[in-house]
């Protein structure tokens, strides 16, 4: 592992040489989506099952208990209306709705709004660059060391970029993860310009004609309209030298915020085009809802799924094993 630190800005610079079983990406025994879902106690099922309690058919009437309980699982209101609209088309039509048809129905529908195309990284553009960014404490840092290695083991040469200059911690953080997953770092030190080291890092990963570039960005407070024109900055600087770049932006998101997670997409999307989502901390956490409600009303795929802290924590996320996990007795 090696990093690099620059003390003024486009100085000449010497370098040292260095650096869910959904897809081929992952070793063989890697965890799957499912392990990083609510366990079947918490499951969003269980708490409709509940809900509906002592019914052996659902009724106009009993559509309102549901609706609550899907409001409640943190899908969002917009994205609960159009499940309901669906179910109450089918029970005006019948009459009623038979319990154990209510589960594939939801399933069906659910899974209908997380289906989305993931396009494969381009291999004629490289390096291909990712911009990571997300509030402070969703475990955004901890994602880029997950995805260094992830890629580090699929054969890449990586570089990260420590773009995090409002904190000293935030940088030694990133080293931290770069000496645990033999990755380049590149840095600047603390305060300085974060469009700077997004620069810097782009010219040594064509220098050195690396595969991946993955960005750390401050954990900006989607409050602070500075910070979010800041961002926005660090795209336009990559651009300069990749007009394509970056070509992934990843918004992580902690899935215990809940609807607050719905807030910060839209003020992020304002500042950047998001590509995808991480979610963090799924494990152990009946939150898992908020992925539906986000997918549906912003069109984003979420990416990956992070549920721990070790280096190989982090999931494809595949939209069948998640919905089986919701809705697992």
């Amino acid at each position: 592992m090696q990093y690099i630190t620059h003390t003024a800005l486009f100085k000449p610079h010497h370098y040292h040489k260095t650096f869910m079983n959904i897809l081929n990406l992952f070793k063989k025994n890697k965890a799957t989506t499912t392990e990083g879902i609510p366990s079947s106690s918490n499951s969003l099922w269980t708490k409709i099952q509940k809900s509906i309690a002592g019914k052996a058919t659902i009724d106009e009437d009993t559509l309102d208990t549901l609706e609550e309980a899907l409001i409640a699982a943190d899908i969002g209101v917009e994205t609960t209306i159009k499940v309901m609209e669906k179910l109450e088309t089918h029970v005006a039509h019948h009459k009623y709705l038979h319990v154990d048809e209510l589960k594939g129905r939801l399933q069906q529908e659910i899974a209908t709004l997380l289906t989305f195309p993931i396009a494969a990284i381009d291999e004629t553009t490289l390096p291909h660059v990712i911009l990571v960014t997300g509030v402070n404490g969703v475990g955004k840092t901890t994602t880029i060391g997950k995805l260094a290695a992830m890629y580090q083991k699929a054969g890449k040469k990586v570089i990260l970029g420590a773009a995090d200059t409002f904190r000293a911690a935030a940088i030694e953080q990133l080293k931290r993860w770069g000496e645990r997953t033999d990755t380049t770092v590149i840095t600047h030190p603390t305060q300085a310009d974060p469009s700077a080291v997004a620069y810097t890092t782009i010219q040594q990963a064509l220098q050195q004609q690396a595969d991946i570039v993955i960005i750390d960005t401050a954990g900006r407070l989607h409050t602070k309209v500075n910070l979010m024109h800041e961002l926005t900055k660090i795209q336009r600087t990559i651009a300069k030298l990749i007009p394509t770049a970056p070509h992934e932006v990843l918004l992580v998101l902690d899935a215990t915020t809940g609807q607050n997670a719905m807030i910060q997409t839209a003020a992020f999307m304002q500042a950047t085009p998001i590509t995808g989502i991480v979610v963090t901390k799924l494990d152990g956490t009946a939150k898992g809802g908020m992925v539906i409600g986000i997918m549906d009303q912003f069109h984003i795929p979420v990416k990956y799924v992070g549920s721990g802290e070790g280096v190989d924590d982090i999931h494809r996320f595949d939209t069948q094993q998640f919905v089986e996990a919701l809705f697992q007795e």
